[in-house]
């Protein structure tokens, strides 16, 4: 735009139509103090493209920005939904694990519970054979304190009658052995009681242990 060519007065002279020598000094006048639009319109158009190039160069400038800015939020967005489908997978995953161990979990709370019933059950038939050991201690405590006294009545008789003493001695003796075959029959119901109740303890404890177990678990989750 700088290298438009310069208008000069001598060109512009040059232009006027010939006049005459009177009118010469005024045309002379006239032409220089006219203004010359040419050179001032180019420098006007040089400006406005000037600005419209820069204003351009800034409207790109800022839609590549903003294109740059929507792409990057897009791969972030993109990124973020990745990784939340990651997550939910990885969730989904371990709810599938948690169920399973729900599963397991209710599976050995229902043994525990068998095999507390099962218990409980035989708890209550060692009670019973106690109670019925217990029962037939008592006869053969009855039947020992009867010979007993059979034999302090046959002491007594022997003591009144010593005529018949031989005969209570023979008496004497056999109720002896009665009452040494009713003290060792008192000895094994004992011993059986005993072991009964050995047993039962033993299964109660086992109980008491089963309960605990189950009262420990966590609860079973739906």
């Amino acid at each position: 735009m700088s290298e438009a060519p310069n208008s000069s007065p001598a060109s512009t002279e040059a232009k006027v139509p010939a006049a005459s020598k009177n009118d010469s000094h005024e045309s002379a006048a006239s032409t220089e103090t006219a203004p010359v639009p040419a050179p001032f319109n180019q420098h006007v158009v040089a400006i406005s493209l000037g600005i419209l190039s820069a204003v351009l160069f800034l409207t790109v400038a800022g839609l590549w920005i903003k294109v740059n800015a929507q792409t990057t939020t897009i791969l972030e967005n993109k990124n973020r939904a990745d990784q939340f489908g990651s997550d939910i997978g990885r969730m989904q995953m371990q709810m599938e694990e948690a169920k399973a161990d729900s599963a397991r979990l209710q599976t050995q709370v229902d043994d525990l519970r068998t095999r507390s019933d099962r218990l409980n059950t035989q708890l209550e038939k060692t009670r019973a054979s106690a109670a019925d050991l217990q029962i037939q201690l008592d006869k053969a405590r009855a039947i020992s304190n009867g010979f007993q006294s059979q034999m302090e009545d046959a002491n007594v008789a022997s003591i009144r009658r010593q005529g018949e003493v031989e005969v209570s001695k023979a008496q004497v003796t056999v109720m002896q052995t009665q009452l040494d075959d009713a003290k060792s029959d008192g000895v094994r119901l004992q011993a059986q009681l005993d072991d009964s109740r050995t047993n039962s303890a033993a299964l109660q404890e086992k109980l008491g242990k089963a309960e605990a177990t189950i009262a420990a678990l966590p609860p079973a989750r739906r």
